[in-house]
């Protein structure tokens, strides 16, 4: 990690969550001088991050979050950030008046604005905060944070997210950076789709395709997915970054929400289905520029 930190003082913070995205996360944390206690569910997990960085590790949410300023959470979907904030051994059972839970798993709005509303019951601050990056950005402390919640607690954790983050920027209300996650992850998928039909098709075409890539690359088609997953895309490598589950959980919340707002996304259905084929080829755990495997598949 070669994240240059910023000379915010030190606090009292607990992360709950130790996977792809929150192992690298906390460390980060920790390295900025934050006084860093975990929680994982895989007490092994949480040993080794210890391990790697110090800090703390406790046996539950409650007793990680007890005495935090700030609790950050990365789990897996609703179910999970319901499980770590609420009941005897959630996060909210232990956090002091005032401390402030910021998620940033990709989750429901919907979850997001009955948290933050419970939250608000006890007395705490609650932060729906998704990431965009990826795994590189959370190693490289380079994510983008989109959040939802009340102005003043998001002002008060940026100089703590910006530890692990490049830009924190309040969108609305709580859900709302949920809902932005969801226009990300909208975006994402149909780019995807688009540049996978296009490496496929200019294969086809017999084209230098490198060259190509080289080539509209500094015109008008230019995109980070073409950056950086063009040329991985190109040599059949799939084997890090996003994985197909998790954008198929994504696009779920995306396509529930849509039917609740009224929204037309026939694009992004489309794509749904087509990470459906790719699971069924055995891609699940594959990154999401495996959309290109399914048209090799057919195009033969």
């Amino acid at each position: 990690m070669d994240k240059i930190y910023s000379a915010t003082p030190p606090q009292r913070v607990a992360f709950i969550g130790l996977g792809t995205m929150g192992f690298p996360m906390a460390g980060h944390l920790q390295r900025a001088g934050h006084a860093v206690t975990v929680f994982n569910r895989s007490a092994n997990k949480a040993a080794r991050w210890t391990d790697v960085f110090g800090g703390a590790a406790k046996p539950t949410p409650a007793a990680a979050a007890r005495d935090a300023q700030i609790v950050f959470s990365c789990v897996g979907n609703d179910a999970d950030v319901r499980s770590i904030t609420l009941g005897e051994h959630g996060a909210f059972a232990a956090m002091p008046p005032g401390a402030i839970f910021v998620d940033h798993t990709t989750t429901s709005a919907t979850m997001a604005r009955e948290l933050y509303a419970a939250a608000q019951e006890r007395g705490l601050h609650f932060v729906d905060a998704p990431v965009s990056g990826g795994q590189a950005g959370a190693e490289n402390g380079t994510l983008t944070i989109m959040c939802g919640g009340s102005a003043a607690a998001i002002e008060a954790m940026t100089p703590v997210a910006l530890a692990y983050a490049q830009a924190v920027t309040r969108i609305g209300d709580a859900g709302s950076g949920q809902l932005a996650k969801m226009v990300n992850q909208i975006a994402i998928a149909g780019l995807l789709q688009g540049l996978a039909e296009a490496l496929h098709f200019g294969q086809q075409a017999g084209l230098d395709m490198p060259r190509v890539l080289e080539v509209i690359g500094k015109g008008a088609a230019r995109s980070w997915q073409m950056e950086n997953r063009g040329p991985t895309m190109l040599k059949g490598e799939f084997d890090f970054g996003f994985a197909v589950d998790w954008m198929r959980k994504d696009l779920g919340l995306v396509l529930e929400q849509a039917r609740t707002l009224g929204a037309t996304l026939p694009v992004t259905a489309l794509v749904d289905q087509f990470y459906a084929d790719v699971q069924a080829m055995g891609g699940q755990r594959w990154d999401t520029s495996s959309l290109i495997t399914r048209l090799v598949k057919h195009g033969r």
